[in-house]
C-alpha cells in the first residue's frame, strides 16, 4: 500500500473510533462514563491531528517525518478505579447502553489495530516506525475498553486475567 493511501486509511479508522467515543460521551448519563468516553475521543482526535500533519507533510515533500506520538489514556490501574466508580452508580438501563457502546468501540479498536499491524509488516521503515507506535497505542485502547466491558459484564476477567473461577466457588 502506498504511504498516502495508508495514512488516509488510518485517518478513516481514527475518525470512526473518535466519532464512536464522542457520540457515547454525549449519550451516557454517568459523569465518570462521560469522562472515560471523552478521554478516549480526545486521544483519537490527537491521533487524527498527528496523521493529518503526516499526510500534509507527505504530500508536500514526499517524505514522512515520524514525530513522537503520546497517548492520554491512563495506566490500567486508573481505568480499573474509574470502572469501579461507574459500576457502583449506574442503573441497569445505563449498563445496557454502555455495553452496546463498548462493544462497538472494541470492534472498531480491534479493526484499527489489525490495520496498523498489517502496515507494520508491509510499509517501508519510516512507515513501520509510525504505524508501530499507533499499534502500541491501539493495543492499550483495546485493553482499556475490554477492561471496562469485562467489569460491566462480570465475565470474571479483568485485564485478561481471570478474576475468579466459578468451579472454585
Amino acid at each position: 500500500m502506498e504511504m498516502e493511501k495508508a495514512i488516509q486509511t488510518a485517518i478513516d479508522y481514527e475518525t470512526n473510533i473518535r466519532d464512536i467515543y464522542r457520540n457515547a460521551a454525549q449519550h451516557v448519563h454517568d459523569p465518570e462514563g462521560r469522562r472515560f468516553f471523552k478521554m478516549m475521543g480526545d486521544d483519537e482526535q490527537h491521533h487524527l491531528d498527528y496523521l493529518q500533519e503526516r499526510l500534509k507533510s507527505w504530500r508536500k515533500s514526499g517524505k514522512l517525518s515520524v514525530e513522537k506520538l503520546d497517548s492520554i489514556v491512563p495506566p490500567k490501574e486508573m481505568v480499573q478505579k474509574a470502572s469501579e466508580k461507574i459500576k457502583a452508580r449506574i442503573s441497569t438501563e445505563d449498563l445496557s447502553s454502555i455495553k452496546v457502546i463498548l462493544g462497538r468501540a472494541l470492534q472498531a479498536e480491534v479493526e484499527t489495530s489489525n490495520f496498523y499491524e498489517e502496515m507494520v509488516k508491509k510499509m517501508t521503515l519510516e512507515g513501520q516506525q509510525m504505524f508501530a507506535r499507533f499499534l502500541e497505542i491501539e493495543e492499550n485502547h483495546i485493553a482499556a475498553v475490554q477492561a471496562e466491558l469485562d467489569y460491566i459484564t462480570h465475565t470474571g476477567y479483568w485485564f485478561n486475567f481471570k478474576e475468579f473461577d466459578m468451579e472454585e466457588l
